[in-house]
């Protein structure tokens, strides 16, 4: 008889080898959907994760990396301090839409004029975007009780219809002949996220990634407030006898995540995106969740793990133009990753005995 039996402490040695452990059991499994959709499993898996980084066109690949993991990093950092407190962003999606709303829409109210504030008031400006709508759950938690949980992710299909709305009216480009869609920003080059190597698509979204890991891993192991974040996740009880303030800790945590949503939906529309569009939104919010916790919610983890889902996003483009992949296979694949993460967690915190259960 297989039984699972609670730990007195969770393992260590389980805790980071299972993000290993959920890895390959996803590559195994990301096999068997590619073999059932008709494609060569081993082909898919290698195109996915060895082409990227060294198949002929590398040197092109290598930088796009970057690129796809610096809004999964910031976005992972910063759900990661809520998570750590057992406070549940799950909306980050929708601040990402809002901090790309509102950074976008302070660009282009200085259209054509070439000032050199504009793009740093609208990193601001996408900021705060991001932290507004953050604060919407956390106030109502913090007076009223609710569930963070429901209210973040409810208000992404709210983002997600304002982002339609001003697609189609406030920030539609008035030269654009009625089609939907602001004026493109990478052709205004005041309110453009600029390439730090030319040819590369590198932009400022990749330092300020860089940035949050290293401000991140200091505020949680040298600050008085990390160390609050991390007492209140371990012991909730003993964190009000040592003077937490955890209204005060949810308004932080959710700011902090909502700030950094913000930036990272602002360096994308002044960047790769371009514009806003209805189909600006791409899951990043959601994705960085599975950043998250494949990291440990550790921001060296965050930053391997962020670049671990650039591989398979990369990696997965490749394998759509090769060999045929569907778009949606590819999702699934990543999906895969967080519930092998999920399925692998057990082995850190319960022992897996055979045999019978002893008597009491």
């Amino acid at each position: 008889m297989i039984r699972l039996e609670k730990r007195p402490q969770p393992s260590q040695f389980w805790t980071y080898l299972t993000p290993i452990l959920a890895v390959i059991l996803t590559m195994i499994a990301g096999g068997l959907l590619f073999a059932l959709l008709g494609k060569p499993p081993f082909e898919a898996i290698r195109t996915i994760f060895w082409d990227p980084l060294f198949s002929e066109f590398a040197w092109y690949y290598r930088p796009q990396l970057l690129v796809k993991a610096a809004p999964l990093v910031l976005i992972g950092i910063g759900l990661s301090l809520g998570f750590r407190a057992g406070i549940w962003n799950i909306g980050a999606e929708g601040q990402y839409i809002l901090g790309a709303i509102f950074g976008a829409g302070v660009g282009l109210a200085f259209y054509p004029n070439d000032y050199w504030f504009i793009f740093p008031l609208m990193v601001l400006a996408g900021a705060f975007g991001g932290f507004l709508w953050a604060m919407i759950p956390a106030v109502l938690k913090t007076k009223f009780g609710t569930n963070e949980i429901l209210v973040s992710l409810m208000l992404v299909y709210v983002a997600e219809h304002i982002l339609s709305s001003v697609s189609f009216g406030l920030l539609r480009n008035p030269e654009g002949r009625g089609f939907p869609g602001s004026r493109n920003l990478q052709q205004y080059e005041p309110a453009s996220n600029p390439e730090l190597i030319a040819g590369s698509g590198v932009h400022w979204g990749v330092i300020a990634a860089l940035i949050a890991v290293v401000a991140a891993y200091i505020l949680l192991n040298r600050h008085i407030l990390g160390y609050q974040i991390r007492l209140t996740g371990q012991a909730p009880r003993a964190a009000r006898f040592a003077g937490v303030r955890p209204n005060l800790l949810v308004l932080v945590c959710m700011g902090i995540s909502g700030g950094l949503a913000g930036v990272a939906g602002l360096f994308e529309v002044a960047g790769p995106m371009g514009q806003i569009s209805v189909d600006f939104n791409q899951g990043l919010g959601f994705t960085a969740i599975i950043v998250a916790f494949l990291g440990r919610l550790h921001p060296v983890g965050i930053l391997f793990a962020g670049l671990l889902l650039a591989l398979t996003s990369v990696g997965g483009e490749i394998a759509q133009s090769n060999l045929g992949l569907p778009a949606a296979s590819i999702k699934a694949f990543q999906g895969m990753l967080l519930f092998s993460i999920l399925a692998m967690d057990v082995l850190s915190n319960f022992r897996v005995r055979i045999g019978k259960t002893e008597a009491a």
